[in-house]
């Protein structure tokens, strides 16, 4: 049994977060270099689509609430 819901919008926004120290862990350990700026659109992009995917992983759920709570009826044919 799950404790919480999964949240993948979540994930994606850790998982880029996550990418970003690592690209600036990598430049202060001297392995490569790493822009200052680079860290805009990682980090912009990253939250954007965590945003996109926790809409539609929201919309989803709506839509399979709202299912589960009208009673479904067979039209006669």
């Amino acid at each position: 049994m799950l404790r919480h819901e999964f949240q993948p919008g979540r994930l994606i926004a850790g998982l880029f977060l996550t990418l970003t120290a690592v690209l600036y862990a990598g430049d202060a350990g001297g392995a490569w270099e790493t822009p200052w700026f680079v860290v805009i659109p990682v980090v912009t992009g990253g939250l954007c689509l965590a945003g996109s995917v926790s809409a539609v992983t929201g919309l989803i759920r709506r839509h399979k609430r709202s299912d589960a709570r009208e009673p479904r009826t067979e039209s006669p044919t």
